[in-house]
């Protein structure tokens, strides 16, 4: 498996890992989410823009992969759009246009967030593993698709330390469910994806993925207006 590709994961966990861990070049002590003995302690700001940053180039790697979708197997414009059936994240209530998620409250569009990355877990993996053993597409496509299942387990973590230090700062209550299980919340339904075309699961995962990172726009910008908002 290519370097650059586990390097992100590991960026990720350098940045948001609970234990204090060192950035080599970067500073002498270490950085961490809390407040241990000499640490440098990540602000909620910061938090959101690693999460925000790595929500935009998950959803940018989505859209490279749907447009050599496009090239690979759809001739046709536009087809990889007429998705055949839903997406089997649509049982998850997501609020429909900016105005309505700025009014949901803080803790609802956390669970949100993180019931659209735990329900792209299984399903990405699935797609990974279908682009790998096709002939028609390169190298380069199934390290994306790789890349992306990678990112989606790696955010997950993150957006839950963001969820942390709100709890933390009394932002939000303790009542978000996504910290441990949230599989146990995901509709009944959630396997459908196994039905699913590949292009189907695509198209759904770059809409899903685009959801995301607007969500933690917003949720970044309903908290910490003052930071870049």
């Amino acid at each position: 498996m290519p370097g650059n590709i586990r390097s992100v994961s590991l960026a990720w966990v350098l940045f948001l890992s609970l234990a204090c861990s060192r950035l080599t070049g970067v500073a002498a002590a270490p950085i961490c989410t809390n407040g241990q003995a000499g640490c440098h302690v990540l602000s909620l700001a910061n938090l959101f823009d690693r999460v925000i940053q790595h929500s935009a180039r998950m959803h940018s790697i989505s859209n490279d992969l749907h447009s050599e979708f496009e090239q690979y197997f759809l001739p046709s414009k536009n087809q990889i759009g007429r998705v055949g059936r839903n997406c089997h994240t649509s049982t998850i209530l997501t609020p429909n246009g900016k105005e309505n998620a700025q009014r949901m409250a803080r803790e609802e569009l956390t669970e949100v967030i993180l019931k659209l990355l735990v329900a792209w877990r299984d399903p990405l993996w699935h797609f990974h593993q279908s682009v790998a053993h096709h002939h028609d597409f390169n190298n380069l496509s199934s390290n994306k698709a790789l890349e992306m299942s990678d990112m989606v387990r790696e955010l997950r973590k993150g957006v839950e330390k963001v969820a942390e230090k709100m709890q933390k700062l009394g932002i939000i209550s303790n009542s978000v469910s996504g910290l441990s299980s949230l599989e146990d919340f995901l509709p009944s339904d959630a396997a459908e994806w196994r039905l699913m075309k590949d292009y189907d699961l695509l198209y759904c995962f770059r809409r899903d993925s685009n959801k995301v990172q607007n969500y933690l726009k917003i949720l970044k910008c309903r908290i910490v207006p003052e930071h870049g908002c």
